[in-house]
């Protein structure tokens, strides 16, 4: 179903040459107040599945940062299918102090299988004391919620700078925030004054200092397609079963070795996945090509290049050819650090945790004190009723406006 773009009506900033950074004017503070759940009604109307553009979504959510008298920065980039991204990053304050930055991303997974029966996965619905469409948890209530916050406290009080930057393609390879990371110029004002960081993604506002990384490699063997009932095709899997041989007895290596092991995290292993598929569609061809896909957790204390440097010669010895599909780093902050001991009496809780997923934040190590911190739960995530509780919502928003008054306004 084609759908009305929700952003008609919105003042458009000035065009921006595809590959520049610039910043747009701001506007005055507006007199409407702007409340999470509304929103995220109107988050959840762009349909910004990762395989689409995400632009239409940046230029609503730029338009509200404007609204609030930050200014923002742009960057647009073309991803590998040739579909238009947009990363948007705002700020507003002084150019002083550490402040506050909070992270998140606009692009959601798809929703072609949606099963939650009183609304599509495109318009926000509430039920229970429950928001359900698709992206309410991850991570647009996140986003709404900090939007809600940073509207509540005027940047006329700021002594420090608050920065919210919403990136794409977090769902497919992080790239956004890897554009962020090499070309935005606000966050590399971010690293030399070591503001404090916050990923949004939902933890149940639990605080997480740490979270691992990843390394995820394709290798592929070439054969050549024929009938079957002649002798000229050459199997692509054959040549691939060697590899493979060498891979499984590599995991039987490495399974339960302390040197590929990180007690901090559940699991505490690397957790390396292998797939294996050969693309072709009849029992009678000759498959002409097979594709393992590997892919392996890395946390602080794994020498990651080592392992991917042994797989890549392993490869290279069965004359296979390798490409790297994702690198992100583990993101990691001490438990015992300042920042993050603040964070967990801010939210009452007894202790920061680790998780095994990854975020945006495997780009953002630079910044040392680094935490993930979001409403809503990594078990709502994805579904196909996809949702987030009213009262975590709210209590997302609280937070952030309290983080706001500590590091942007107290001067804390």
């Amino acid at each position: 179903m084609t759908r009305p773009s929700v952003y008609d009506g919105i003042p458009t900033p000035a065009p921006i040459t595809r590959g520049t950074l610039a910043f747009t004017s701001t506007s005055p503070i507006p007199q409407f107040p702007m409340h999470s759940t509304s929103l995220l009604r109107q988050l959840v109307d762009f349909p910004s599945v990762s395989s689409t553009s995400n632009v239409a979504v940046s230029r609503w959510v730029e338009g509200q940062l404007r609204q609030l008298g930050f200014r923002t920065e742009w960057l647009e980039y073309t991803d590998a299918a040739g579909i238009e991204k947009a990363c948007v990053i705002g700020q507003a304050g002084p150019d002083q102090g550490r402040g506050l930055a909070y992270f998140c991303h606009t692009d959601v997974v798809p929703a072609d299988s949606w099963s939650f029966p009183h609304s599509d996965a495109w318009t926000l619905h509430e039920r229970d004391d429950r928001l359900y469409g698709r992206g309410s948890c991850d991570m647009k209530g996140s986003l709404a919620a900090m939007l809600a916050a940073a509207e509540a406290v005027s940047t006329d009080r700021l002594t420090a700078p608050l920065t919210i930057v919403c990136t794409a393609d977090e769902e497919v390879g992080m790239a956004g925030a890897r554009h962020v990371a090499e070309a935005s110029s606000i966050y590399r004002d971010l690293t030399v004054r070591q503001s404090r960081g916050i990923i949004g993604e939902p933890t149940l506002l639990t605080v997480v200092h740490a979270h691992k990384g990843g390394r995820g490699l394709r290798i592929t063997a070439r054969g050549i397609a024929a009938h079957s009932s002649t002798s000229d095709g050459v199997n692509a899997n054959f040549a691939m079963i060697p590899f493979l041989h060498e891979i499984h007895q590599l995991c039987a290596r490495i399974e339960g070795d302390s040197q590929w092991m990180d007690d901090r995290f559940e699991p505490p292993t690397i957790s390396l996945n292998l797939g294996i598929n050969d693309h072709t569609h009849a029992v009678n061809i000759t498959p002409p090509q097979s594709v393992c896909t590997i892919y392996f957790r890395t946390m602080p204390n794994i020498d990651a290049d080592a392992l991917v440097a042994e797989i890549t010669g392993t490869a290279e010895k069965h004359e296979l050819e390798l490409e790297t599909m994702f690198a992100g780093e583990p993101m990691f902050t001490r438990p015992d650090a300042l920042f993050i001991q603040e964070l967990v009496a801010e939210t009452d809780t007894a202790a920061s945790a680790t998780v095994s997923y990854g975020t945006d934040g495997s780009w953002f190590t630079d910044l040392e004190d680094l935490a993930v911190l979001g409403p809503g739960s990594i078990e709502q995530a994805h579904r196909d009723d996809e949702w987030i509780s009213i009262e975590q919502l709210q209590r997302g928003e609280q937070l952030y406006r309290q983080l706001i008054e500590k590091y942007c306004v107290d001067g804390s």
